[in-house]
Formats: C-alpha cells, structure tokens, sequence
C-alpha cells in the first residue's frame, strides 16, 4: 500500500506564489519520476512538469521560467515552486509517482487526489 498526500493548493493574486508539496508513504522501494499534473474545467489534464530519480527535470512551456520543481528522496517528496502565478494556471493540480513497491517488486503509477489552485486577476 502506498499513500500520496498533497498540500500547498489555495486562493491567490496573479503575481503570487505557492508551494504544492506531495509526499508518498508505504510500501516503496524507490521513486523513479515524480511530477505534476493539472486539469483545468473543460479541458484535459496536462504535464505541467517532472523530475527524474536523476534530479533532471522537464517543464511545459507556459511554466518555463515560473515554476521550479525539486524532490527530496530521503523524505519521497516533491515539491513545485509556482511564481508569477497567471489567472490561467487555475486548476486541479495532482501528484503523479512512478514507483517500484517493496513486495511484489513492481512499478505502479499513482496519482495524488488533487489540490484546487485558483489565481485571481
């Protein structure tokens, strides 16, 4: 059994910042890829971005320069840094791991159960 919990979504000004945190629990023998998605109202949810077991990252372009993701392996967590946040990064923002369980040695992809970011003009 393994367990996401998300934190850090919340109410706030364009021009602002906040912090989502996601922090796996259980089972786990190692994490390869941590991300974040995102699910905007009437649209498809999309990579926001990622981070390899390496520490090498991928961003999609409209967070290039705003967001900055990192993870902390002895704690399973990732966290996304969001600055200069924009009316359109509103959305449902969720975890994603991709991880190996302890027994059986297997890789699963798990998802976190979303945090509501909303970003006022």
């Amino acid at each position: 059994q393994v367990q996401l919990v998300e934190s850090g979504g919340g109410l706030v000004q364009a021009g602002g910042s906040l912090r989502l945190n996601c922090t796996a629990s259980g089972s786990i023998f190692s994490i390869n890829a941590m991300g974040w998605y995102r699910q905007a109202p009437g649209k498809q949810r999309e990579l926001v971005a990622a981070i390899t077991s390496g520490g090498s990252t991928n961003y999609a372009d409209p967070v290039k320069g705003r967001f900055t993701l990192s993870r902390d392996n002895a704690k399973n967590t990732v966290y996304m840094q969001m600055n200069s946040l924009k009316p359109e990064d509103t959305a449902v923002y969720y975890c994603n791991l991709v991880l190996i369980t302890t027994a059986p040695r297997r890789t699963y992809n798990y998802w976190g159960q979303g945090t509501q970011v909303t970003v006022s003009s």
